[in-house]
């Protein structure tokens, strides 16, 4: 067995930092994506690496919020009606966890996971050839109305108490921040802790590097399911032929669970699709991320680019384009930069986030199949936490004791 490769499925963030910490530490390696690497969620997202985001999507508060904004189109947050039990489940799960314990079980299980992300993030920015423009300049929450910026400094009070670095602003102080902004900005929060990357240059180039280790990736290859015996996975059942693993790691994102349900394991996850528009980069423009309150969105600086990102969709499995989504998130930007509108276009992306009703990864080994790690269910922080997930995946097929407690994450925490 010992010239069997650790499969890993999916070749996005997590799966090409855990192939690459895999191949670090002397595995055989064989990564497999149904499209090329980087094609899906982490392609076209804000490329934040963010402790500010430590308290989970979960929280007291959300639900309500949700309630409001869920039927209509243009929201932050939409649900596209349509009968699905499991979908049903899942808010119902959700709206089980929008509490104030769960947050205090929760913020530091996350704060830590982005702090460890932040560490091994400044070792692969240092490593030669490998060019992702990392920036450790901070991110800033900016809000418009009294409301949203009293609501904003409440979070960060719970943020603080739980050791995550925060200063709040009033409008002066984000202009002097931030000249780019709008005079209408009401206040903000300061994060100096985060950090932002060109999200599709740090995939393709940890996937590089796993490559050069010696782990081999196989791009168009779907995997259709995989066959057990006993409590092992014999086969990874794929396009091109049935492999034979050492162990598997299902890092699949949205597609995660449908593979899951191949050994009748049933991982919660709805699909969250979010949108970004890339814009050639203007003459005026932010120097650090934007976390625009109102609107739950993101905008980034990106080299000679600017990105706005955002939403949440539950729509299932669905790659539709959604206009009215696209045009609600810029003209919601448009509301702390000036000119927007005037920005001109170089791409519009929409990407399936992997979320689960927790707000918290599956990460850890399944409880019923000895050789299979799950490592999927990051939602909007997958580039944050993708290579502290890739180091605790190579533990976890190690056999070793994790680093940090995953107690909280175990995969099949819901039944």
């Amino acid at each position: 067995m010992a010239d069997r490769p650790v499969v890993v499925v999916g070749g996005g963030v997590v799966g090409a930092c855990a192939a690459y910490y895999l191949a670090l530490a002397g595995r055989a390696v064989l990564l497999l994506e149904q499209g090329e690497v980087c094609a899906g969620s982490s392609y076209g997202n804000a490329g934040l690496v963010v402790p500010s985001h430590s308290i989970p999507l979960a929280a007291p508060g959300v639900w309500l919020r949700g309630l409001r904004w869920m039927w209509n189109p243009e929201s932050p947050f939409y649900i596209r009606p349509r009968p699905s039990a499991e979908l049903a489940r899942w808010l119902w799960r959700f709206r089980g966890a929008c509490t104030a314990a769960h947050v205090r079980r929760a913020l530091p299980v996350l704060r830590d996971l982005h702090h460890a992300s932040l560490a091994l993030y400044r070792e692969l920015a240092a490593t030669p050839g490998l060019d992702f423009g990392y920036r450790a300049e901070g991110a800033m929450a900016v809000y418009l109305t009294e409301a949203a910026y009293e609501e904003g400094i409440e979070e960060t009070r719970v943020l603080a108490a739980g050791g995550v670095a925060t200063k709040v602003l009033d409008g002066a102080g984000a202009r002097a921040v931030e000249p780019a902004l709008r005079p209408e900005v009401r206040g903000a929060v300061l994060f100096p802790d985060d950090a932002h990357l060109v999200p599709d240059r740090l995939v393709r180039g940890v996937a590089a590097l796993a490559e050069a280790r010696g782990a081999r990736i196989r791009t168009r290859t779907e995997v259709l399911g995989f066959r057990t015996a006993g409590r092992r996975i014999v086969a990874v059942e794929t396009t091109r032929g049935d492999v034979e693993p050492e162990e598997v790691v299902l890092a699949a994102g949205s597609w995660s669970p449908g593979l899951a349900r191949t050994v009748g394991l049933r991982l919660p996850i709805q699909p969250g699709k979010g949108y970004s528009v890339t814009f050639d980069r203007p003459p005026v423009a932010p120097r650090i991320p934007l976390l625009l309150g109102e609107v739950r969105a993101a905008v980034t600086p990106m080299g000679d680019a600017l990105r706005v990102a955002g939403t949440m969709e539950l729509a299932g499995l669905d790659f539709s384009l959604n206009r009215r989504r696209v045009r609600a998130i810029v003209r919601g930007a448009g509301g702390y930069l000036p000119d927007v509108d005037r920005y001109r276009v170089r791409e519009i992306w929409r990407g399936l986030r992997p979320c689960t009703p927790d707000g918290l990864p599956l990460l850890g080994r399944s409880a019923r199949l000895d050789n299979l790690v799950i490592a999927t269910g990051h939602a909007m922080v997958g580039v944050s936490l993708g290579p502290i997930t890739g180091r605790l995946v190579a533990e976890l097929c190690a056999g070793r004791a994790p680093a940090l407690d995953l107690t909280l994450l175990r995969p099949e925490r819901f039944g």
